[in-house]
């Protein structure tokens, strides 16, 4: 069972959709999506979960189905709004006095910055495929391009200096960086094409607090860090990420090596999207965390 509906955010709006009953069986949980300006449809997935507990997805401000502001100013798109957006939500679900998170790439960035906060409502954190700083992820990402075929490596850098990261050139070129280390299932799956089309066709949030591209970081977010806060998280957390993830385990380890309760599963055969790579692994992994949590 599955239902939609919109929660009024100051004069926007934010549209979710539940997976099974909010208020019966173990800890709600909460999906964050990645980007920031993706949209919740790759991570559909996650329904797996809801067989003991109801499942949150949601489009975030300027994404999907959410209000869209391609005319908002760079600088409205910042951290504090989508926290207080997630906030928000959490309260018009009546769920804000018991709920798990899952945050996704940048949704798990998100997740932890929730979570430094201490709300005593939050009970449980899944950070999937998430770096604990933008230097150490841009710094992993010099790495993986210096293993990509020469040519391709030209042309990101071609095209990044001249500044036509619109083309199709360097858009090709970022789909044999996507293939080895953002999602290995070729083609990719329905859902997450989806997600894609979607960004392409409104690239506002992306844009301003990212870059072009996954690994080619010139917005808002490329000084973010969380590791000097991150052993403020007070809650049991699981830490996902794949063996070829272009979130590498030098970007994840400040999470292992700070969050007092934490363990952290790689999954061998999967790049950035477990939950998609490895479904089956990934919900028994993740849905048996869940269920240590009350």
């Amino acid at each position: 069972m599955a239902t939609e509906g919109h929660a009024a955010f100051g004069d926007h709006q934010t549209w979710y959709r539940i997976t099974g009953e909010l208020g019966s069986g173990g800890v709600p949980l909460v999906a964050l999506h990645g980007g920031p300006g993706c949209t919740h449809d790759y991570l559909l997935r996650l329904t797996s979960l809801a067989g003991d507990r109801a499942v949150v997805h949601y489009d975030q401000l300027g994404n999907g189905r959410s209000t869209h502001l391609p005319d908002a100013p760079a600088d409205f798109w910042t951290v504090e709004l989508f926290l207080a957006e997630l906030d928000n939500l959490l309260r018009t679900l009546g769920i804000a006095d018991r709920y798990a998170l899952l945050g996704q790439s940048w949704g798990g960035m998100l997740a932890a910055e929730h979570a430094v906060r201490r709300p005593a409502g939050l009970r449980g954190l899944v950070i999937a495929n998430s770096p604990a700083s933008m230097r150490l992820w841009s710094a992993a990402a010099d790495r993986l391009r210096a293993e990509l075929p020469p040519d391709v490596e030209k042309t990101l850098r071609a095209h990044e200096a001249d500044g036509t990261t619109d083309s199709q050139e360097y858009k090709d070129a970022v789909d044999v960086f996507y293939e080895r280390h953002l999602c290995r299932v070729v083609p990719m799956p329905d859902e997450v094409a989806a997600t894609f089309e979607a960004l392409d066709a409104d690239p506002t949030v992306y844009h301003a607090m990212n870059g072009p591209s996954e690994f080619h970081v010139i917005g808002s977010l490329q000084d973010w860090s969380i590791i000097d806060r991150v052993d403020a998280v007070a809650v049991p957390t699981l830490l996902v990420s794949g063996r070829h993830d272009e979130a590498t385990p030098e970007t994840v380890q400040p999470y292992a090596d700070r969050i007092p309760d934490v363990r952290w599963e790689i999954f061998e055969e999967s790049s950035h999207m477990p939950h998609v790579e490895e479904p089956e692994r990934f919900t028994e992994v993740v849905g048996g965390f869940l269920r240590t949590l009350s």
